[in-house]
């Protein structure tokens, strides 16, 4: 049973009810709601005007040019007629409260009560007449704000409502008007409470009868849902559900729905259904096929990526014996293979030579051309001569066959390990950045050449630098400084300096491993856009040489 029920809860035809019934639910509410706020807003425009004129005829019972001598009690027979005058208008006119006050105009926070009339039979209300002189403070800003704008003769009157219909009370209105003297000046204000009894009552009729029509409506909606849209909508829509559903565990054809409804739409799902059913088959047998050559092609492109990662250096300590450099590198692909490079190698036991490539391009064409050029630089560095030189080799060569149009960014460095001499050039390529002991990462702008492959016959220029004993040289590819996080902003040259100088004292490996989470924290969800190639190597001074001084 509950089973049932749970699945008639969750069926179409359910829902459809429900959301028919829960729409008029949310119809009779809105527009219950603005029907009721445009009523309530008609009420207190009218009542608003109403007991203004009430006020401003109450102000023509009391001497303005009296209030003064009132309250120092003086004129008591005057005073006392005019009170008795305010009782009666105050029966009379059906009004809570009317009383005259004078308002200390300082700061508009006191006042001292002159006349006060109650009638608490219309308004199931307990009020207790003040008596002459009486003082107490302003209600509230609100009121004292009032008060002011009457005082200044900025409003001819102002209006207090208390709209509260859980406190057992009717809701009143406040009207206040200015008391002036013979010369026009306000000497005090008078105010009148009126209970609102018309439009609680009036108000609540309304929404009774908003309550009772929308109730009436839904069961009628019920109705004719359970009638009609069950039988046009819910049996086919059932049926198609059910076809659907066969299909998905069955993998078979079955007869064709056709025309199970004269609705277009369900009509037309139906037949796409069948038509679904057709090219769902003939789409599994070219699918079976296709995956098939797709795991082919995932598996060579994983052969490709560990070939491309054992093309480079990868192990450290990458020279366990050698005490007067430490280096560190690490290259992450924006795809499964990538066009940067780095490599680093001895050219003879006094020569360390560096260097790192960015191919034009991404994915396995630059990742051949990286490898070509890496081949070229390894093989033409070893057979001696300055970096210029190697680089217009290279740069020759692979422009014989260059029929890809790629190209290149090198930055080439010889070390010479007992001197701490650099011999560099540099093809297109990112500025290394510089570490001296006891400074700051900077970087180290040399004169750029063209990149290598663009055109043969391109010469390169060689330039000099030292590294002295704790000083260290980083160089890079521009995926460090373009890396982009998701609002297209680059991480950009100095945040790459200050990552740099945040672990300016650590080991090359440390350092990169500080630039990486910096880059990271920037670009945060944000795809890799480009790879990300770094190098960090540490002059440690020739170790042979610091012996014999010593």
């Amino acid at each position: 049973m509950t089973k049932k029920i749970s699945k008639w809860r969750h069926g179409i035809a359910f829902n459809i009810i429900f959301a028919v019934v829960a729409l008029l639910v949310v119809f009779g509410i809105v527009s219950g709601a603005l029907g009721y706020f445009v009523f309530t807003d008609s009420f207190k425009n009218e009542y608003s005007v109403s007991t203004y004129h009430m006020a401003d005829t109450a102000t023509a019972l009391i001497n303005g040019d009296n209030v003064d001598s009132y309250l120092d009690g003086k004129n008591k027979v005057e005073y006392k007629k005019t009170q008795e005058k305010f009782d009666i208008f105050c029966e009379k006119m059906s009004v809570t409260l009317l009383y005259v006050i004078k308002v200390d105009t300082s700061d508009y926070g006191r006042f001292v009560s002159i006349f006060n009339s109650v009638n608490n039979s219309v308004g199931n209300e307990n009020y207790t007449a003040w008596e002459l002189g009486h003082k107490r403070d302003t209600t509230n800003d609100e009121y004292r704000e009032k008060y002011k704008a009457i005082y200044e003769k900025k409003a001819k009157y102002e209006t207090v409502y208390r709209i509260n219909y859980f406190n057992g009370k009717y809701p009143h209105i406040t009207t206040i008007v200015p008391v002036m003297n013979s010369k026009g000046k306000v000497v005090s204000v008078l105010c009148v409470q009126r209970p609102m009894s018309e439009m609680a009552e009036v108000g609540e009729r309304y929404l009774r009868n908003i309550v009772y029509s929308t109730f009436g409506l839904a069961v009628i909606a019920m109705v004719f849902a359970s009638l009609f849209i069950r039988k046009r909508f819910v049996k086919p829509i059932a049926k198609v559900s059910s076809e659907a559903t066969r299909f998905a565990e069955e993998n078979t054809k079955s007869e064709p729905l056709g025309d199970i409804s004269k609705i277009s739409e369900l009509r037309s799902l139906a037949q796409s259904i069948d038509k679904m059913e057709t090219d769902m088959l003939r789409y599994i047998d070219n699918l079976t096929a296709i995956t098939s050559e797709r795991e082919r092609l995932a598996a060579e492109l994983s052969i490709a990526a560990t070939i491309q990662e054992n093309s480079i250096p990868n192990d450290f300590p990458a020279f366990p014996d050698r005490s007067e450099f430490d280096i560190y590198a690490s290259m992450t692909p924006a795809k499964e293979v990538g066009g940067d490079f780095y490599n680093f190698f001895m050219v003879d036991d006094d020569h360390l030579a560096i260097l790192i490539g960015d191919v034009s391009g991404k994915g396995i064409p630059a990742s051949l051309f990286m490898m070509v050029t890496n081949i070229l630089l390894s093989d033409r560095t070893k057979m001696g001569g300055s970096p210029a030189e190697i680089l217009s080799f290279v740069n020759d060569n692979l422009c014989e066959h260059n029929t890809a149009d790629m190209f290149v960014t090198i930055w080439l460095g010889i070390l010479e390990i007992s001197t701490g001499k650099v011999i560099a050039a540099n093809a297109g390529h990112e500025d290394a950045a510089i570490y001296r002991e006891s400074g700051d990462f900077e970087l180290y702008k040399t004169p750029h050449g063209f990149v290598v492959g663009g055109f043969s016959g391109v010469k390169y220029k060689d330039f000099e630098f030292k590294l002295n004993k704790g000083d260290k040289i980083f160089i890079y590819t521009d995926g460090v400084p373009e890396a982009t996080d998701k609002n297209e902003k680059m991480f950009g040259l100095d945040n790459t300096i200050k990552a740099l100088n945040e672990n300016k004292e650590s080991s090359p490996k440390k350092i990169l491993d500080g630039i990486h989470s910096s880059v990271d924290a920037f670009v945060g969800d944000a795809p890799q856009f480009d790879d990300l190639t770094m190098l960090c190597l540490e002059y440690k001074g020739d170790s042979s040489k610091s012996s014999e001084q010593e």
